[in-house]
C-alpha cells in the first residue's frame, strides 16, 4: 500500500507532478493566446491587401516606404526608431 501510496503522490504522474503540468499548461495558454493576438493582426493586415479592393492608405503608405515617393510638397521629419 505504502508503495502505491508514495507514487500516487511523487511519482512521475503522482500529485506534485499534476501541479507541474497545471503551471505549464497556463503559461502555455498565455502563449497560445499572444500567438491568436498576433495571427489575428497578421489576418487584418493581409486582408487590406486584397487585389480586388486594397486599402488605399496601406497601399500609399508601403508605395512611400519601399519606393521613397514624395510628393513636391512634402516636409520630411526623420524620427528616432520606437523600441
Amino acid at each position: 500500500m505504502g508503495y502505491f501510496a508514495f507514487h500516487a503522490v511523487a511519482g512521475n504522474t503522482g500529485m506534485v507532478a499534476w501541479q507541474g503540468y497545471k503551471a505549464e499548461r497556463t503559461a502555455l495558454e498565455r502563449q497560445a493566446e499572444a500567438v491568436k493576438a498576433q495571427r489575428i493582426a497578421l489576418e487584418r493586415q493581409t486582408a487590406l491587401l486584397d487585389p480586388r479592393h486594397v486599402d488605399p492608405d496601406l497601399a500609399d503608405e508601403l508605395v512611400r516606404r519601399n519606393l521613397g515617393v514624395v510628393g513636391p510638397d512634402e516636409v520630411i521629419v526623420d524620427l528616432p526608431p520606437v523600441r
